[in-house]
């Protein structure tokens, strides 16, 4: 269960980003309106670590955000989106959800810009631990 808290954590800090952007959590369905920038968001999870016998976990993984934007808006708009989402995940922060916390272990990777579809897409990667 502490899976879904870590994402909980997560999802709230990408949700409370200003200014808003229409967000595609996992597994739900989005319809994206002709010119208008939007972001997907997964968790991706690595293998659990047990550093002891008991029952402590290390979860470690990513937030991955692609932003969508649409194309021939230049660089620019998805660029200063991806610096938000870096400057907001900062190293070292720290997010709680129901006492499960979920540290940020470095700062957010922004990976180059392709043409997907009508689109521009710049993914981020939030990289994460948390110890529970």
């Amino acid at each position: 269960m502490s899976t879904l808290k870590i994402r909980a954590a997560l999802e709230a800090a990408l949700s409370g980003l200003t200014p808003a952007l229409d967000t595609v959590w996992e597994n739900t369905a989005y319809t994206p309106s002709a010119g208008v920038a939007y972001q997907s968001a997964g968790l991706l999870l690595a293998e659990p670590e047990n550093p002891e016998l008991g029952q402590t976990v290390i979860q470690r993984g990513s937030l991955q955000v692609t932003l969508m934007y649409p194309q021939d808006g230049g660089p620019l708009p998805a660029a200063t989106r991806a610096e938000l989402i870096r400057a907001t995940f900062r190293r070292g922060l720290s997010l709680t959800a129901d006492g499960v916390v979920t540290m940020i272990e470095r700062t957010p990777e922004i990976a180059a810009g392709s043409a997907v579809g009508d689109r521009y897409a710049v993914p981020v990667r939030v990289r994460f631990r948390s110890t529970y």
